[in-house]
């Protein structure tokens, strides 16, 4: 089961930061929740540049990333 890093409510760069940690400790997947559109490109952007496979999908005014090797 993919690990979920909830950075809803943090500015940039701590969704990057939070999302950088967790794929150290676990790099196969995991699964990001932000709540803007800036954190949301900033993973995605992080995570594409790491060699990540990303996932988005809004949930209400959330986005859920989905990150994969």
């Amino acid at each position: 089961m993919a690990q979920t890093i909830d950075a809803r409510g943090l500015s940039c760069p701590q969704p990057v930061v939070l999302t950088k940690n967790a794929l150290d400790k676990a790099p196969s997947s995991c699964e990001v929740l932000v709540d803007n559109p800036t954190a949301r490109e900033n993973v995605t952007r992080y995570a594409e540049r790491a060699g990540y496979r990303v996932s988005v999908s809004a949930d209400g005014e959330d986005y859920r990333l989905t990150l994969a090797k």
